[in-house]
C-alpha cells in the first residue's frame, strides 16, 4: 500500500515528521527519490508534489494521500476525508486593491479575478449573483491587480502579511485549508488504512497532552481526584508495602503547573511528569 505526502515545501517535514512520530519509520527516504519503504513491509511512502497528490489517491497510483483540503477541492476528485493532521492551516481569500474600488463581490460584475485556483474559484463564484473572467496564473498572483491583469484575486493567505505588503485587501473568505489524510471511496474502510490512521490519530491526541504519576495517601485521595482535570479521571493502584496509593492521570500540558500545586497542597507527593508520544482512544 502507498501513501502520497508532498515531496518539497512547507508541508513536506511536517507530514515526514507524522509519519515517524505514528511509527511508520522511513528507510532510505533520500531527497529526489520517488518511493521510500518503511518499517511495516506493507507500506510504502510515494513522494509527489502537494497539487498532485488528489489525483494520484483518485488513479490508484497511492490507497491514501496527504495533502491540503485546498489541493483536494482544487482537483475536483472524490475522495474521503479522514483525518484533519492540525496543520499546515491557512485561509482562501477574495482580496482587491485597498485604494481601489472593489469593496464586495458585486463589485467584480464583468471584471477579471486571477487566482491559482481557477476551479475552487469557479464554484465559489456560482454561488454568488456575479460572474467574473477567472484568469489562472502560476505565481506572484498578488501582483496581477497592480499590472492591470485581473481586478482581483483569490489566493492563499495564513497572517495576511503578504496581502498588507502588497496593499491589498481581503474582501471575503472563500474557504478555510488545512492538511489531510485522503482516501479513494473504495479503500477508505480497508484494514491497513485504518491501522495507519489510527496511528496517525493517536499522535495528534498526544499533541499538548502529559502524564501525571503521584504518591497519594489513601485518606487523601478523593481530594487529589477533585482537582486533576484528566480524561476520565485518574487511574488508582496500590503501592505493595506502602500506606499509599499510585495515582496516574493525563492532563493539558496547559493545567500542569497550577495542577500540580494544588495536588501537593491535597497531599500528593513525587509527582512525576513525562510526555505522550501516542494516545490511542
Amino acid at each position: 500500500m502507498r501513501i502520497a505526502v508532498p515531496n518539497k515545501g512547507r508541508l513536506h517535514q511536517p507530514t515526514i515528521d507524522l509519519l515517524e512520530r505514528a511509527g511508520l519509520h522511513l528507510i532510505d527516504g533520500a531527497d529526489r527519490k520517488l518511493y521510500a519503504e518503511t518499517v511495516d513491509p506493507d507500506v510504502t511512502v510515494l513522494f509527489a508534489r502537494a497539487a498532485d497528490i488528489p489525483e494520484y489517491v483518485a488513479d490508484g497510483a497511492a490507497s491514501v494521500g496527504i495533502t491540503g483540503f485546498d489541493q483536494a477541492r482544487e482537483s475536483g476528485t472524490d475522495l474521503v476525508d479522514l483525518l484533519d493532521l492540525g496543520f499546515g492551516r491557512c485561509r482562501l481569500v477574495l482580496a482587491a486593491p485597498e485604494d481601489g474600488n472593489i469593496e464586495c463581490v458585486e463589485d467584480l460584475a464583468g471584471g477579471t479575478v486571477a487566482t491559482e485556483f481557477p476551479e475552487i474559484a469557479r464554484s465559489y463564484f456560482a454561488e454568488t449573483s456575479v460572474s467574473p473572467t477567472i484568469a489562472e496564473v502560476s505565481g506572484a498572483t498578488e501582483l496581477t491587480p497592480h499590472v492591470d491583469i485581473a481586478d482581483a484575486i483569490i489566493d492563499i493567505t495564513s497572517t495576511g502579511t503578504t496581502l498588507r505588503m502588497n496593499r491589498l485587501a481581503t474582501i471575503e473568505e472563500v474557504m478555510e485549508s488545512s492538511v489531510r489524510l485522503f482516501a479513494r471511496p473504495d479503500t477508505a474502510e480497508d484494514q491497513k488504512v485504518n491501522q495507519i490512521q489510527t496511528a496517525i490519530q493517536s499522535v495528534l491526541a498526544a499533541d499538548g497532552k502529559r502524564y501525571l504519576m503521584m504518591n497519594v495517601p489513601h485518606e487523601q485521595l478523593e481530594d487529589v481526584r477533585s482537582v486533576i482535570p484528566g480524561l476520565g479521571g485518574p487511574t488508582v493502584m496500590d503501592i505493595a508495602g506502602q500506606d499509599a496509593l499510585a495515582v496516574h492521570a493525563v492532563v493539558d500540558e496547559g493545567d500542569v503547573f497550577e495542577t500540580i500545586s494544588k495536588l501537593r497542597e491535597q497531599g500528593a507527593s513525587d509527582i512525576l511528569v513525562t510526555e505522550i508520544e501516542r494516545l490511542v482512544a
